[in-house]
């Protein structure tokens, strides 16, 4: 799996732009990747220093347009804690 393919987009809310300041980092990734997968995969994308990561399986929520209802597909969400004397991603840093 390329480096890419693991990491699909980072998530901006508010939770996640305050954890900012703690040196967290949140981001979609790959239903089939692991903790280790996703941490080389932003260490060697942003070049920092990756000190843990955590990863959560979401679930989709069901929608309902007129009388027909389904639901929005699961994805994964991983928070990556970067170490201390690692230099910041400069994505986020425009956010703040």
């Amino acid at each position: 799996m390329n480096k890419y393919d693991i990491i699909k987009k980072p998530i901006i809310t508010e939770k996640s732009t305050m954890a900012i300041s703690d040196r967290k980092y949140t981001f979609e990734v790959a239903k089939s990747a692991t903790k280790i997968d996703v941490k080389r995969a932003v260490e060697e994308i942003f070049g920092v220093k990756v000190e843990s990561v955590t990863t959560i399986n979401v679930k989709g929520k069901e929608k309902t347009m007129g009388v027909h209802s389904g639901f929005r597909p699961d994805w994964k969400k991983a928070i990556v804690k970067i170490t201390e004397d690692s230099k910041t991603i400069e994505f986020f840093d425009s956010m703040m």
